[in-house]
């Protein structure tokens, strides 16, 4: 084979080897943007756009991602999504609002443990809610279509907002990461807002 006067194959190679390794280094870097980005599609429209329209859906899409990896790297921690009923110990109220489970997340830690149940109940809930509450030792206001009563009993934190057929219910027992009840609240009722 012939070669081109005034080209060095050595240099070549050399060449082409850092080209190789430039190449390789970009697509290793966009990875997590084309992720990203394919999530964002899959969100933007057939089953995810429902999903986002009616609320979450399971535990994962309660939680927004700040939080979720406080949750998910405390020591200990182990995440459990069942039905079941909610955690308070407003038992009469649950019981009277009989709210239809959609899931319940309840997290286990060295620190302590929560439960919160998202469900659905009658659109007249949060003022029943304001109203029974208050005699148990829970602290209500509403805030736009949701009212929150809340109670704090030592180490216990227990949250309860209803309105617009939505049911959010926490108990917090020894574990409390900041601003918890408000942003799962906030993950329920924010098709509402």
């Amino acid at each position: 084979m012939a070669r081109i006067g005034g080209r060095n194959v050595v240099f070549a190679w050399i060449v082409g080897v850092i080209c190789a390794g430039v190449i390789g280094a970009l697509a290793v870097l966009t990875v997590p943007l084309v992720t990203t980005g394919m999530g964002l599609l899959g969100e933007s429209g057939g089953a995810g756009g429902a999903a986002a329209a009616d609320g979450p859906q399971e535990c994962r899409d309660l939680y927004p991602e700040a939080l979720w990896v406080t949750l998910q790297y405390s020591a200990g921690a182990q995440l459990e999504q069942t039905s079941d009923a909610p955690v308070s110990t407003a038992v009469a109220l649950v019981e009277a609002l009989a709210p239809e489970v959609r899931f319940t997340c309840t997290w286990t830690s060295d620190a302590g443990s929560i439960s919160t149940t998202v469900g659905s109940v009658g659109t007249d809930a949060g003022s029943i809610a304001a109203s029974a509450l208050p005699g148990q030792g829970f602290a209500c206001d509403e805030r736009g279509v949701r009212t929150l009563c809340s109670r704090t009993d030592g180490d216990l934190v227990e949250t309860i907002e209803a309105g617009e057929g939505h049911w959010v219910s926490t108990s917090q027992s020894a574990w409390h990461p900041e601003q918890y009840a408000s942003r799962v609240g906030n993950a329920v009722f924010a098709a509402d807002d």
